[in-house]
């Protein structure tokens, strides 16, 4: 299930849309008359006067389904009114409206952010916060997740011209990135599709802060065709793909030799490996030489009878000193 959340800039016009919609079905009303969409955007109106200051008093919330996903009039009024306590919206007007003219089946949810007693309701970080409860509700009553934008699964003709124009700039953003590694390749794919790539800068500066993309009469912010192609969020991309094309490329080519020996080297060794055979020749006659050497040494003196083969230096006779 899919959370988005509008400001509606009209209580009329957005009860007519979802009213109005071919096959709609009001699944809840609660403090507005639901079989009318004139007089249900006179109750939404007459409590807005109940504070003045508050000017786009409507809440605009949109709840998709995947199109596999056939819930129930019970699970839809279950996961509505759930849906909108965790937001904070009680006590206050709402309509909840299930349309069936797309693939998935989705809800439109039109809520008084003026309560009943004229109190404004909080609208903070809405957006956020209705994407993360719709992620809980999703695996609490185990329903099947989306997974981005499927524009197969939606009937871009029974949008109406902007929305349209949104999803068809989407769909080429989709396919040219995938062959871009600069914001200039991909500015040159679309400009062919006939997408025009806008910046914003940073004051007076040259510092890019925002991106946009027009097409037709309509511009949108690249952060409103999807979150992804903000410009930061371009530019992580097209770095992401740039670095795998690098690693890529340098896989292609053989890598080098860790090292080389010179050619005069490589007779050093050759001469010094052939003359091997002949060096441990010469290592085992010294040794032969060696070990006869030592034979003769170790070799015991024979003597005569009454001779000690003893060595005993010669005694050295003191002179005495003269006495006085």
């Amino acid at each position: 299930m899919i959370s988005k959340a509008l400001k509606a800039n009209s209580f009329y016009h957005t009860a007519r849309y979802i009213c109005q919609k071919p096959g709609a079905e009001v699944m809840i009303a609660e403090g507005v008359r639901g079989h009318d969409f004139r007089l249900m955007a006179e109750d939404f109106q007459r409590q807005q006067q109940m504070r003045p200051g508050k000017e786009k008093a409507g809440g605009h919330f949109i709840l998709s389904f995947h199109p596999d996903e056939k819930p129930s009039d019970e699970l839809i009024q279950t996961l509505s009114q759930e849906y909108l306590s965790r937001l904070g919206i009680t006590n206050t007007q709402v309509v909840v409206v299930k349309h069936t003219d797309q693939k998935h089946p989705h809800l439109h949810i039109l809520a008084n952010m003026v309560d009943n007693e004229g109190n404004a309701i909080s609208d903070s970080w809405i957006g956020l916060r209705g994407k993360k409860i719709a992620q809980q509700l999703t695996q609490e009553y185990k329903l099947i997740p989306a997974i981005g934008k499927n524009l197969q699964q939606g009937h871009v003709e029974s949008q109406n011209e902007e929305e349209a124009t949104k999803y068809q700039l989407y769909q080429a953003i989709l396919e040219s990135l995938a062959h871009c590694r600069s914001m200039a390749e991909l500015e040159q794919r679309l400009l062919k599709l006939g997408i025009e790539t806008k910046y914003k800068y940073k004051g007076k500066t040259e510092e890019k802060q925002g991106i946009s993309f027009k097409k037709g009469r309509f511009c949108f912010k690249g952060s409103e065709v999807d979150r992804k192609y903000s410009l930061a969020g371009l530019n992580k991309i097209l770095t992401i793909q740039q670095s795998q094309g690098q690693k890529a490329s340098a896989q292609r080519v053989a890598p080098p030799r860790l090292f080389t020996i010179p050619r005069s080297q490589k007779q050093i060794l050759v001469r010094a490996t052939r003359s091997i055979p002949t060096l441990r020749l010469a290592h085992r006659r010294s040794f032969k030489i060696i070990a006869k050497l030592i034979s003769i040494l170790l070799k015991p003196v024979y003597t005569t009878r009454g001779e000690s083969n003893s060595y005993h230096p010669p005694k050295i006779k003191r002179k005495r000193r003269p006495h006085f």
